[in-house]
């Protein structure tokens, strides 16, 4: 069945501005709204609002911009006709921080349900049910009980009666405690300081090998807040570090050492800022994307590059076979720990291939820094394979 979204925009904060654009993580709280409405896989997504400032027209252009499909609407009729006949409706209550997992969680019920949270001093801000709960903010309604609930609305607050309405009919309470921890009902900024710190912690991906893990996060932390309330794209930032691991190369190629490394340094980082800035705007990378999978040969055509220079100008045909059996190690090791759960840390990767190599440029050992990159490379192949193919009792 067709899934919807209706998400209120209307109500004023304790300064005169809308709840809905309340800073959340460099965008506001309106577009991490829709975000986990379309996240969910609802479409369309309306937004009701009484009227549309510049800075809620802005957000609506970012959203659309990122393909987020979102119509405001001033006319509860004119929100009706916008959804099927028969669908269901996500409801999002106005100023409602909700975590992606509970809206994902409402939006898979096949029939109408409200979340809701305990009737305690902790959520006192949030609308009664009953003596023993209150709304969470996110509901799923029938499409019907929206035409009809507009008909009679008059001066009552739509989603308050919609909600009314719902309970009612007799849709089911899913507590939101076990679905991604509870939501946050903002009346101020200050509100949402804690709620996006956990949206930044939750943001962090997996850090498969000893760089990322130890030495780059302060970096991807600072890079990450700041990049969150620019207009950089995630897919801007992969193809940046395919870039500049593809000058790196050129670089090698040419002799210029230290710029070939200096620019595979900075390219280190740049994926997994991206990945966090895809997470934190509820639009995940795609696995199959070209720049992210181009990564890895990059790298191997600038250890290429390097094994080429250094055995025309340096220290012969060596440098050049060394170069080509480490690529074919690290190619091999890779494919062979496909899926491998445990034991990825120590191994080589990209990253680490490039931060070994600070030491032996300082001193201008190039040539050795090729052959302790095939022993680096052959002995994770053979850890691999251990790990992979030892019998299991």
């Amino acid at each position: 069945m067709a899934v919807g979204a209706l998400i209120g925009a209307y109500q004023e904060d304790d300064s005169g501005g809308l709840r809905a654009l309340l800073p959340l993580a460099g965008r506001t709280l309106l577009e991490y709204q829709v975000r986990c409405a379309s996240a969910a896989g609802a479409a369309p997504i309306i937004v009701v609002v009484q009227h549309v400032p510049q800075a809620l027209q802005d957000a609506f252009e970012r959203l659309r911009l990122d393909g987020v499909a979102v119509f405001p609407v001033s006319d509860v009729d004119d929100a009706v006709s916008r959804f099927e006949a028969g669908s269901l409706i996500l409801l999002i209550g106005d100023g409602i921080a909700p975590s992606a997992e509970l809206v994902a969680a409402i939006a898979q019920e096949p029939e109408p349900a409200v979340a809701t949270v305990a009737d305690d001093e902790e959520h006192a801000g949030f609308e009664r049910i009953d003596a023993e709960s209150r709304w969470a903010g996110v509901a799923m309604v029938d499409a019907h009980l929206l035409g009809s609930t507009a008909a009679m609305l008059g001066d009552w607050d739509l989603q308050s009666t919609l909600l009314r309405r719902t309970l009612q009919e007799g849709a089911i309470r899913v507590p939101a405690v076990g679905t991604g921890g509870d939501p946050l009902l903002a009346e101020k900024a200050e509100d949402l300081a804690d709620f996006q710190r956990k949206l930044l912690i939750g943001s962090r991906g997996l850090r498969p090998d000893w760089v990322s893990r130890y030495l780059l996060p302060p970096i991807e932390e600072f890079a990450t807040e700041q990049l969150m309330e620019t207009g950089v794209k995630p897919a801007w930032l992969m193809w940046g570090a395919l870039g500049l691991t593809l000058g790196g190369a050129f670089c090698f190629a040419r002799g210029w050492l230290a710029a070939g490394l200096i620019l595979l340094l900075v390219s280190m980082p740049l994926d997994l800022i991206a990945s966090r800035l895809a997470s934190l705007r509820l639009k995940p990378l795609a696995v199959r994307m070209l720049s992210r999978l181009a990564l890895w040969p990059a790298a191997g055509v600038a250890l290429l590059a390097l094994g080429i220079w250094e055995a025309s100008h340096v220290s012969g045909w060596g440098a050049f076979v060394s170069a080509v059996a480490a690529v074919a190690f690290a190619e091999a090791a890779r494919v062979e720990r496909s899926g491998m759960q445990d034991g990825e840390l120590w191994l080589l990767s990209r990253r680490s291939a490039i931060t070994l190599a600070i030491p032996f440029a300082l001193v201008g050992a190039w040539t050795s820094y090729i052959v302790g990159i095939l022993i680096y490379a052959a002995l994770s192949f053979f850890i691999v394979q251990h790990v992979r193919h030892q019998p299991t009792s």
